[in-house]
């Protein structure tokens, strides 16, 4: 299944996608949030024929694939050769960082550069979506515990995150640095993330190109990580690094987001986003 959240900003209700038509799920669940994300209700809801649920007209706003977001926990330098145009030597553990809450928005809204930005980057990355608690889970069944995965744009300002004194989440965490989504994928339809090719272009010139098999820390490997150190509820998305082509290693010079580019992403099976870039003043 393809679960979505439409509408406006804090009102998004409950659909699912029935081929290129949406649909309404209002009368069978309350949102697409933690709660509703086991097994057993993903299976009730697989149960239900698309052609019986309202279709949804018009072209309503996209809001972020889940909601109520519990953790969102980030995994850095998760690919070897990002890594290198980085020149960051590669982690022998996954890095972990924390994105706030507050940059969660829809796949389509605006990314809006903070007040004096001028070092604002993209990251196309896969996003892991819990479904079932996870605590000390080996990698073999690490996967059990995912409800599906998901598109994100790790938007990362990287002056704020490398000088600022402090840890990567200053730049990680300016409101509107998360679009997630178009939709919340079920892990039926992905039963090997680590085969999913990926992309990103700025103002229609690709920029990242990449596949998941070049992960350093496979999904298994990063859930079996994380687990280990907290527990991982329904509803916490794990987004799991980007492949090169991220705009602070462009050689000779860095290139940045500006004003009124365009991002688009897309992520093999998962959907696109597209972005348009504001800055507040």
């Amino acid at each position: 299944m393809k679960l979505v959240r439409y509408g406006e900003v804090g009102a998004e209700k409950p659909g699912l996608m029935d081929g290129e038509t949406l649909r309404d799920l209002s009368n069978h669940v309350a949102d697409i949030t933690g709660d509703m994300l086991s097994d057993a209700t993903l299976d009730t809801l697989r149960g239900i024929d698309p052609a019986s649920l309202p279709e949804v007209k018009g072209n309503p706003r996209l809001g972020p694939c889940v909601g109520n977001i519990g953790k969102f926990l980030c995994i850095g330098l998760n690919y070897s050769d990002h890594a290198a145009e980085t020149g960051a030597a590669i982690p022998e553990h996954p890095i972990l960082f924390f994105k706030a809450n507050s940059a969660i928005v829809g796949p389509n809204d605006d990314v809006v550069m903070p007040r004096g930005s001028t070092h604002t980057d993209w990251e196309v990355e896969l996003g892991v979506v819990i479904g079932k608690k996870a605590k000390y889970v080996s990698k073999e069944n690490a996967l059990d515990h995912v409800a599906g995965y998901c598109v994100i744009n790790d938007v990362s300002e990287r002056h704020f995150q490398t000088q600022l004194t402090g840890q990567w989440t200053k730049g990680k965490s300016c409101d509107t640095f998360g679009p997630t989504g178009p939709w919340l994928v079920t892990r039926d339809e992905i039963p090997d993330p680590q085969t999913l090719d990926m992309s990103l272009d700025v103002n229609g010139k690709r920029m990242q190109t990449g596949n998941t098999s070049t992960m350093i820390f496979s999904v298994a490997e990063i859930i079996e990580h994380l687990s280990g150190l907290m527990t991982l509820h329904p509803g916490d998305v794990i987004t799991t690094g980007t492949p090169p082509g991220v705009g602070m290693g462009m050689k000779p010079n860095p290139v940045y987001l500006k004003k009124g580019d365009v991002m688009e992403l897309t992520i093999q099976g998962l959907g696109k986003q597209r972005q348009k870039v504001d800055q507040d003043v």
